[in-house]
């Protein structure tokens, strides 16, 4: 659980002890998928052009470590999904080079804010780097862990650390369910091709 997560601290080098000291990003991975002369079997800006079209729920990640004198800790994400029924485990991925996810580390925790229709301009404010995010948003401690659960979203899961993976340049974070719930009949925020969207009726 939290161990986990100051074990991954220790193995990239991170201070895991509390302090003011600022987190620095995790230094970008050296990742080589092809051989030297080799041609990559996919281009950078095609991947992110075709996997856009794969539209997704929208996420807020938070986490609150007492003893960080920055406060709460959050960010957009929305490469979000549950892992596993028994036991009760979801899943989200997020950028070595993140500077948000050192401190969700040293919590040990974090609650998933699932976000609804209405709610491009919460987003939009938890996805800019070194802004006060919190700044005018009402949030309460998320019951099991005291993570950041914000007022007015649909859906929430509070969730202890379980797992880090590697994946590329990006970290899988598992996180075992310690509570959670939901508000019924809320639309979702959605997520395509770079644009904010919501269920419409279907043709027929």
């Amino acid at each position: 659980m939290a161990a986990i997560a100051v074990r991954y601290l220790r193995s990239v080098g991170a201070a895991t002890t509390s302090g003011p000291a600022p987190v620095d990003p995790l230094p970008r991975p050296h990742l080589r998928a092809v051989a030297d002369g080799e041609r990559p079997p996919v281009d950078p800006g095609e991947f992110r052009r075709v996997l856009g079209h794969f539209a997704s729920g929208v996420t807020i990640v938070t986490a609150h470590d007492p003893d960080d004198p920055a406060g709460p800790a959050g960010f957009a994400c929305q490469s979000f999904a549950s892992l596993s029924l028994d036991p009760p485990l979801v899943t989200f991925m997020v950028a070595r080079t993140s500077t948000t996810w050192p401190r969700i580390a040293r919590a040990g925790a974090f609650c998933v804010n699932i976000l609804g229709a209405g709610q491009g301009a919460l987003c939009r404010s938890f996805a800019v780097s070194g802004a006060d995010k919190f700044a005018g948003v009402a949030y309460e401690a998320a019951p099991a862990t005291g993570s950041p659960l914000l007022d007015s979203v649909p859906a929430w899961i509070d969730c202890r650390v379980q797992a880090v993976h590697t994946g590329g340049d990006h970290l899988i974070v598992v996180g075992r369910v310690a509570a959670m719930g939901a508000v019924d009949g809320a639309d979702p925020l959605l997520f395509h091709r770079g644009t904010f969207g919501r269920f419409g009726p279907l043709d027929g």
